[in-house]
């Protein structure tokens, strides 16, 4: 199990060789590439079977890349919007409304990472709101 600092620096890796990949740089299937995807693919809730077969060929490699990023992007920018609307209704006392927002990132997002920190947020404002 990686730790959350650990995490953040694959993460990083996969934006970096993402960002390579799409301005047109093919990607090699080195030891150390395969090696991170694999590492990462379970941290966004790609289980480990499906990031073996993915790293078969270049093709489904560089897919698997593109939809670890996906995962890590989309995920990171709903959590965000959601924690700012969720900060406005604690703010204005709605705990209701506060906690639907956690409730809706927790119904779609698929990342660990971001389920946790939703939980968090939701256990917080029901110590808060009592």
């Amino acid at each position: 199990m990686e730790t959350v600092e650990e995490e953040e620096g694959d993460w990083h890796e996969i934006r970096v060789l993402d960002n390579r990949v799409r301005r047109g740089e093919p990607l090699e299937l080195t030891n150390d590439v395969r090696d991170l995807l694999k590492r990462t693919a379970p941290t966004v809730a790609i289980p480990e079977s499906d990031a073996e077969s993915a790293l078969a060929s270049v093709e489904s490699g560089t897919a698997l890349l593109h939809e670890i990023r996906r995962r890590i992007t989309e995920g990171s920018n709903r959590l965000i919007d959601a924690l700012h609307r969720m900060y406005q209704f604690r703010d204005r006392g709605d705990f209701d409304g506060a906690r639907q927002q956690m409730r809706d990132v927790l119904a779609v997002e698929v990342v660990p990472l971001y389920r946790d920190v939703a939980v968090k947020e939701i256990e917080k404002l029901n110590r808060l709101s009592f």
